[in-house]
């Protein structure tokens, strides 16, 4: 399990895509503290450490795991936002992320406030039931706060924080970005369907 809040802006090294899988090489200040084994949150999605070096680790990604999530975009020195998986003591500063992605959205608008950036994002029209106003949502595994919901445009106001130490502050119209909404929705939808069903 993860927070949403992102912890380093690694780097891609390098991508080698095999027929059934694909491994990605990354530079991050987030080295030491890894472990062979441990979980790791790539632009919101949950890979697995396999080998260390000095500066980076690697983690393979599986042919289903690009096809569904914005990873099959990224490209050498591209960065990424990093979160290692959340401690039992440690507060929760963000919400409930699992890294398990459930569509890819389309950035829309970045622009430049006085205080912030106007980030929109198109979602896919099945995610919209799960978000609302106020509400949370991780964008390539960040934790956000929604500000305004119109159709399948999601607006979020990123604070100067926000930009500094994610990769959002990079992202131009036409990226992909990875969305998972707020797991408590999905758990309501699903109790609320049995609760139906019981009824019956």
């Amino acid at each position: 399990m993860f927070t949403g809040l992102v912890a380093d802006k690694g780097r891609v090294l390098s991508l080698q895509q095999g027929a059934e899988s694909a491994q990605i090489e990354i530079e991050s200040a987030l080295v030491p503290e890894i472990k062979v084994g441990d979980s790791v949150s790539v632009n919101g999605v949950c890979l697995t450490a396999i080998s260390l070096s000095e500066n980076s680790f690697k983690a393979d990604v599986m042919v289903q795991t690009l096809r569904l999530t914005s990873l099959k975009s990224l490209e050498v020195a591209t960065s990424v936002n990093l979160e290692l998986a959340a401690k039992a003591d440690s507060r929760l500063g963000g919400h409930i992320v699992q890294g398990h992605v459930d569509g890819i959205g389309v950035v829309k608008e970045n622009s430049n406030g006085e205080k912030w950036n106007k980030f929109v994002i198109t979602i896919p029209q099945s995610l919209t039931k799960y978000i609302v106003n106020q509400g949370s949502i991780a964008i390539d595994g960040v934790s956000l706060t929604v500000g305004e919901i119109s159709g399948e445009d999601v607006t979020h106001w990123l604070i100067p924080e926000t930009l500094a130490k994610t990769n959002l502050s990079e992202k131009k119209p036409g990226d992909l970005v990875n969305i998972e909404v707020d797991v408590l929705a999905k758990y309501v939808e699903r109790l609320m369907k049995r609760g139906g069903e019981d009824g019956k």
